[in-house]
């Protein structure tokens, strides 16, 4: 079962894309996502079995160390993880906002993953790194309490890290600013 996924974050385009291709010629996994993200670093995500993500994280994390800025594996991501990644979560109205800002990719996809198993909410969006300065965020709704405890643990796992950079609830965000993020 190709249920896994793995996340490779570079500070370099060109050690990115090699430590990539090492991956998926060494362990049995599916790239689904390679791009350069701001500024100028390289993240790859990989879907596959446990293991063979696993495997393939090693292979990043002792090929390169100089140009490493993090990985994950995550063994059975929540499922609103992809449609936040790629902007087509469907979300019908948004109650309270959560907003999460994290200093790397890989973390805040962490974060994100945390946030939706802690409490009853719905991922909106993961920006990766893109227009950012390499910074990332995730935006989430979902009742009150619940947006608060997700947030809260959250924030916990990055600061953990040291990549926690700032978070936020809006406990009744305005029409227009919920247009705006949907």
């Amino acid at each position: 079962m190709s249920r896994a996924l793995g996340m490779i974050e570079f500070k370099t385009v060109s050690s990115g894309i090699t430590v990539a291709d090492k991956m998926v010629k060494t362990a049995n996994v599916e790239m689904v996502e390679g791009q350069v993200v701001c500024p100028g670093k390289y993240i790859a995500l990989f879907k596959g079995d446990l293991s063979a993500i696993k495997a393939a994280v090693d292979i990043a994390e002792t090929t390169d160390t100089d140009h490493l800025i993090s990985t994950f594996v995550l063994g059975n991501p929540h499922p609103d993880i992809f449609p936040a990644i790629y902007g087509t979560t469907r979300v019908t109205a948004v109650h309270a906002l959560g907003i999460l800002e994290g200093y790397d990719a890989a973390s805040v996809v962490v974060a994100a993953d945390v946030a939706a198993k802690t409490a009853s909410v719905q991922l909106i969006e993961l920006r990766l790194a893109k227009g950012m300065c390499g910074k990332s965020y995730l935006t989430l709704t979902g009742e009150v309490a619940a947006v608060q405890a997700a947030i809260e643990k959250a924030r916990a796992g990055l600061g953990e890290k040291g990549t926690f950079l700032d978070s936020s609830v809006i406990a009744q965000p305005d029409a227009q600013i919920c247009k705006s993020i949907l």
